[in-house]
């Protein structure tokens, strides 16, 4: 990069508002998916608005690419700087500019902590519902820009149902207003259409967000299986009851043993094949009623233990657990890659031994722990980024993976995003002219694409070139086929 343009660029953050550092970029060549790297040529760190919008107009002066960056946690390469260019880090961006208890409404910038937000506004009875695994680490900009979900998005849904308002630096560095701090929606949804576009919309600069009132009861059960498809069909047989639980998490036995062994130990049986984190909330009777009706489904399906939670303390190691499932996972392998994929919760069962016949046919280990009230998958593959063989065969059984969930109906993403991991999958979903209408929309918010390239669209110029839709073809429908009806046979 010119020097000239880093000079401009502290001019405008100020001279420890930016650096160039080789060793310093090594910090931001990429996010929590490490299996990609590259670069940004520089990092600035501005303090407002109209610092961040000042740098996109140089940075579209000088025609350099640029993207946004916050916590760094997220798992398809959002934040990678895949082309070089200009990273804006937001993190000195959070501030919680103000709460309006009465309306249950929040106004924050990107870089307040997802966790920070529902413990500043605790002692007025309420919560950020949003509650991602990394919620201790992630940033509101971050969940923003990839709808994040989490645990509780079962019940009370995914961030685009919890903002409401923002302030955004478009890709022009103008700086825009969207949506309504009331939630209604007036012209067309932009916050809607912004919400989830991955950074490359807009980057987001304040957000007005929606705030729950505390329930007057919370129960967490832990329920253990001899198997998972006894696990799955607890899962369904819950929801068929017409049972709504806060959260319904899925926790294998490779998990498990992970857990236990780390810092996260949180008491989770090494017994059982597979184990339900079950939590409800609301009234306090209705509470104690549903308590009873999962209870009575879990037994149904031949759980050997189901354990209440019987203190706060408790009830917070097993969340401990669960949420540091993923973390935990270095006990057993240096590397990992966190998929996300969403099914139809009734082909659970099936699916799971599928993902367990691909592990054993790639020789690459697979943990599972996942949002399973809604289907939302996390198929953890171990492996060990410094052997060649092993990351070319990630990459397959990654493929192959998506190809069963997208096989019996399901979708690449639930609340990752498709960033750089999962782009050139988008083609098992979608033919060219959808993917052509989807470049118009952004074509629409970033004209010149300077704005987080290479994210979300694949890299190959057609999906003609492998037919029109991965899974459409004879050959994908025939590999699904074989996974999803070995994976019954194996059940039989």
């Amino acid at each position: 990069m010119k020097p000239e343009v880093i000079d401009k660029l502290r001019d405008i953050v100020g001279a420890d508002g930016a650096t160039d550092d080789a060793a310093e970029l090594l910090v931001y060549e990429c996010d929590a998916l490490t299996l990609f790297k590259n670069s940004p040529d520089v990092v600035v760190f501005p303090a407002d608005t109209e610092q961040v919008a000042a740098v996109v107009r140089l940075a579209n002066e000088y025609g350099i690419p640029f993207l946004p960056r916050g916590a760094g946690t997220g798992l398809s390469g959002g934040a990678l700087a895949l082309e070089g260019g200009i990273i804006i880090e937001l993190q000195q961006l959070n501030r919680i500019l103000s709460v309006d208890a009465e309306n249950r409404t929040a106004v924050v910038q990107p870089g307040v902590v997802n966790l920070h937000l529902s413990q500043a506004v605790a002692h007025l009875g309420l919560y950020y519902a949003p509650d991602p695994s990394s919620q201790v680490a992630c940033s509101i900009g971050g969940n923003v820009a990839e709808n994040a979900g989490g645990p509780h998005c079962l019940k009370y849904g995914m961030t685009t149902n919890h903002v409401l308002e923002v302030e955004a630096v478009a890709a022009d560095g103008t700086v825009v207003r969207l949506g309504s701090k009331t939630g209604e929606r007036i012209g067309y949804d932009m916050v809607g259409a912004l919400v989830g576009s991955e950074g490359t919309f807009a980057i987001v600069t304040e957000i007005t967000v929606r705030l729950l009132k505390k329930p007057q009861s919370v129960k967490t059960l832990l329920a253990a299986f001899r198997s998972v498809e006894d696990s799955s069909r607890a899962v369904s047989d819950v929801i068929a009851a017409g049972i709504v639980p806060a959260a319904l998490e899925f926790v294998d036995r490779r998990t498990t043993e992970a857990v236990e062994a780390s810092v996260y130990a949180a008491g989770y049986p090494l017994d059982a094949a597979a184990s339900l984190l079950i939590e409800i909330d609301g009234f306090e009777v209705a509470v104690e009623d549903t308590q009873a009706s999962i209870v009575d489904v879990c037994r149904r399906n031949n759980a050997f233990e189901v354990r209440l939670a019987r203190s706060e303390a408790e009830r917070a190691r097993l969340w401990m657990g669960r949420k540091g499932a993923f973390g935990a996972m270095g006990r057993i392998s240096p590397d990992m890659i966190t998929m996300d994929a969403v099914i139809p919760r009734t082909r659970l069962p099936e699916v799971l031994t599928a993902i367990e016949r691909l592990s054993e046919q790639h020789a690459m280990p697979v943990a599972n722990v996942f949002h399973a009230g809604d289907g939302n998958l996390h198929p953890l593959i171990l492996y060990d980024g410094r052997d060649a063989d092993q990351v070319e065969r990630i990459h397959a059984l990654g493929e192959a993976i998506m190809e069963v969930c997208v096989g019996v109906g399901g979708a690449l993403s639930g609340e990752h995003g498709i960033g750089v991991e999962k782009k050139d999958f988008m083609c098992m979903i979608f033919n060219d002219d959808d993917l052509a209408a989807m470049r118009r929309a952004k074509g629409v918010f970033n004209p010149d694409g300077l704005l987080n390239p290479g994210k979300v669209f694949p890299s190959r110029p057609s999906c003609s070139e492998v037919g029109p839709g991965v899974t459409r073809t004879a050959e994908a429908a025939r590999r699904i086929d074989e996974y999803v009806r070995g994976a019954g046979e194996a059940r039989a």
